[in-house]
């Protein structure tokens, strides 16, 4: 067995898109362009808005927040919910008291297992 770490202590600063209290864990990355992560947004946390690269799954395992898309519809978001953005599409994460969420990109990420809420 081996042990690994993807606390917050081993993250990187993320600061791209006028992104603030944030922090990004990488958990895989793979030859097939997938990238896995763990995200900490702290209290007042903003992921600025920019273009998702390829596909991105944002799943919420602590905290709560608000996450917009391409309709820019401010939508509440929390642990146990996640949201999917398309290529290309514009979105924006916050969260005032602070999130983790695990962070899913790629090409081909299929969402059909994930139960849709209303």
């Amino acid at each position: 067995m081996k042990m690994f770490s993807f606390d917050k202590e081993v993250g990187k600063e993320i600061t791209a898109f006028d992104s603030k209290n944030i922090t990004m864990s990488r958990i895989l990355h793979s030859k097939e362009t997938h990238h896995i992560g763990c995200m900490f947004i702290g209290s007042d946390g903003v992921v600025g808005h920019h273009q998702a690269v390829g596909a991105q799954l944002l799943l919420v395992v602590s905290g709560e927040g608000f996450v917009r898309g391409k309709e820019d519809v401010k939508t509440p978001i929390k642990a146990g919910q996640a949201a999917f953005w398309e290529p290309g599409e514009w979105h924006k994460t916050t969260s005032e008291k602070g999130m983790t969420a695990i962070i899913i990109e790629g090409e081909n990420i299929d969402t059909s297992a994930i139960v849709k809420l209303k």
